[in-house]
């Protein structure tokens, strides 16, 4: 299981939400392609970007920050945030990017996460985040009426290589992975999942890493990692010793 270090950029700097509340901001760094090099010098196998701006605005609003963390990364990159067209699913895999994640365009527009997974085969994820289990658009801010399991098995019958999901509530709460929820929707799905979303401590890692046989192939970690109530070289020994 891949444990993925989470860089959420606002502003231009590295944050961290509360619940995806963007009234309940935390710096956690001036540079994110600092915070990047740190990752990676800690042994990440892969990074986590998110443009919060753009998740909120429908845009990318901090596209230079991000391409410069491209520009240093040694590790595959997943960049999510605002995309919300070809060409801008065009523009970060220009750059660099590995695999880019739609959100709030799976949901709207059912064609245009189509079209992208038919450009970009096993290149395109999607943010299924989920508040009360509906799925949530527009960087969280908004409950839509559908399902996020259903939202989920959708966007894998158009295509979607992989799911990322989010108990909302669980985000930079710290109180654990979302463990149940998660199993269903892998075992509901014949794509791999990333889960994300609460981890707080490497007993939430150990508790997570059953869920790799039912389909479970990474885990986005974030705010544990900045407080420093998980160790990530630890985390990533962990889950290699698991898959050994």
């Amino acid at each position: 299981m891949l444990i993925i270090p989470a860089i959420d950029i606002r502003g231009g700097k590295c944050v961290r939400l509360f619940q995806g509340d963007y009234r309940q901001e935390t710096i956690y760094g001036e540079d994110p392609v600092e915070i990047a090099r740190l990752w990676i010098a800690q042994g990440a196998g892969f990074l986590h970007l998110v443009d919060l701006d753009g998740a909120r605005d429908g845009v990318p609003r901090n596209r230079e920050t991000i391409r410069r963390i491209l520009k240093i990364a040694s590790i595959p990159v997943q960049i999510g945030g605002g995309i919300r067209t070809l060409a801008h699913i065009e523009d970060y895999l220009t750059f660099g990017a590995s695999r880019i994640i739609l959100g709030t365009a799976a949901y709207a527009n059912p064609g245009f996460l189509a079209a992208a997974c038919r450009r970009w085969p096993g290149q395109i994820a999607v943010d299924i985040a989920a508040r009360g289990g509906k799925a949530a658009v527009s960087g969280w801010t908004e409950e839509t009426p559908m399902a996020a399991f259903e939202l989920a098995k959708n966007c894998e019958s158009l295509g979607a290589s992989w799911v990322i999901y989010t108990d909302i509530l669980r985000d930079g709460a710290q109180q654990g992975i979302n463990l149940e929820s998660t199993r269903l929707l892998a075992r509901a799905l014949h794509i791999p999942v990333i889960a994300s979303g609460g981890v707080s401590t490497i007993e939430d890692i150990v508790s997570l890493l059953p869920l790799e046989a039912e389909g479970v192939r990474g885990a986005i970690v974030g705010r544990a990692l900045y407080a420093g109530t998980l160790d990530l070289r630890e985390a990533i020994f962990l889950a290699e010793r698991n898959q050994g």
